[in-house]
């Protein structure tokens, strides 16, 4: 039985008391996302046939063709492809980093050290051959965020001088560090810093985590590219695998290219029954992202109450779904995850451990009883075994599942306490 002691319930109840008016924000927010969502499936003319079954080559793949449109118009980008077969966000933003990086060419982070599962992908970790970019004699820079976690625009306006730069790249979550989320504001100001000193280096956001918690898209600002997962925020809880890629139409036909293969791009393509789901997730998306946002405030609102650092705090704006909380101690993480994951409505019998995963420097441990495995936008909360023993919260398909498995987490945090 899910029962809390008193104590908690009233640490609880005066939480929710501060963030009311966080939650009115965010159905605010939700409400304009929603409007954007629907207006996007009433002019792409949404029809039963766009769910069809395609296999073979999936040539004239209507409902396909009709869902990037719909991809494009609501990640305010020119052009964009959704696919089921993109296997993960990594996978997404590797088809984003090798379409559009040439031997010779520079990728310069301007968000410090990207999440650890890119850092193979990159070739500053891992074996040498692996088919990195730094194999494909493509080199790799960074440039870390202010004290503010905020674009150190100056830093980055002094690389740019030199020509070499291809790509200016930008990570809106925190990763597995203790920094604020990038927002869209940050985003704006990097795109017209090279803009305006005249770059033509393409300009790429890892969108994961931070789709409909601001009121437009990194695209709207001008960014070339953003890049996110299904199983993530735009997946609405409804998709079971897949990513996107949306932006300038320049930029998304040369990732096309790397997609498939050069000369067919987007033209084929069996979608396999999932285009459905696809379109569903998406339509909740707005709605889904909300919950996961309240979700967050909550436990970020129940921990400071209960005397924990948090970041972002309860009445921060928020620019992703993700919450960090600092409990500074490997037991701590573990209890949290053990009691999230007694939460769940899947595996909840389950006792999430630390393991090696493959792509993560620490062993990581994981908590996240999903209807599809991997799936952030469901409750899920993850940590890597390493100081401060920070674990990384996100997801909750709705608040009141979410706000039962923060509970159940402040739990057993507690039973360890006494």
């Amino acid at each position: 039985m899910l029962e809390f002691q008193p104590k908690l319930m009233e640490l609880a109840r005066k939480a929710e008391e501060r963030i009311r008016p966080v939650f009115d924000e965010i159905d605010a927010r939700a409400f304009v996302n929603q409007k954007k969502v629907l207006e996007a499936f009433r002019e792409e003319r949404v029809s039963t046939e766009c769910f069809n079954f395609t296999t073979g080559y999936g040539y004239n793949d209507m409902g396909r063709e009709v869902l990037d449109r719909i991809f494009a118009r609501v990640f305010e980008a020119e052009e964009a492809f959704v696919r089921h077969s993109v296997l993960s966000g990594t996978h997404a933003l590797t088809v984003g980093l090798f379409g559009l990086l040439r031997p010779g060419d520079t990728m310069l982070a301007v968000t410090g050290t990207p999440y650890d599962t890119l850092k193979s992908v990159i070739g500053i970790k891992g074996e040498k051959g692996n088919g990195s970019l730094a194999d494909f004699g493509i080199r790799y820079e960074e440039i870390e965020l202010t004290e503010e976690s905020r674009p150190d625009l100056s830093a980055i306006a002094e690389r740019l001088k030199k020509e070499d730069v291809k790509m200016v790249y930008m990570q809106k979550s925190p990763g597995y560090s203790t920094r604020r989320p990038l927002n869209n504001d940050s985003v704006r100001q990097v795109v017209e810093l090279v803009r305006g000193i005249g770059s033509r280096a393409f300009v790429v956001v890892d969108n994961c985590y931070a789709e409909f918690c601001e009121e437009h898209e990194p695209c709207y600002y001008g960014a070339d590219l953003c890049i996110g997962s299904l199983i993530k925020n735009p997946g609405g809880g409804m998709a079971e695998c897949g990513g996107y890629l949306a932006g300038t139409k320049e930029a998304v036909e040369l990732c096309a290219q790397r997609y498939s293969c050069p000369g067919i791009g987007l033209e084929i393509g069996a979608t396999l029954g999932q285009t459905k789901n696809i379109y569903k997730g998406l339509f909740y998306a707005p709605h889904t992202v909300a919950q996961a946002l309240k979700t967050a405030v909550f436990a970020a609102a129940l921990w400071e109450e209960m005397g924990y650092d948090v970041i972002p705090g309860s009445l921060e704006v928020r620019a992703d779904i993700v919450q960090q909380i600092l409990l500074r101690s490997g037991d701590k993480v573990q209890a949290f995850c053990k009691g999230l994951q007694s939460a769940s409505p899947v595996d909840s019998h389950v006792l999430p451990i630390p393991w090696d995963m493959p792509g993560y420097q620490d062993p990581v441990i994981m908590a996240a009883g999903a209807f599809t495995q991997g799936s952030s936008i469901e409750l899920s909360a993850d940590a890597p075994m390493r100081d401060p023993f920070t674990v990384y919260m996100q997801g909750g398909l709705t608040y009141e599942s979410g706000r039962l498995g923060i509970l159940a987490a402040a739990a057993e945090v507690l039973n360890l306490e006494k």
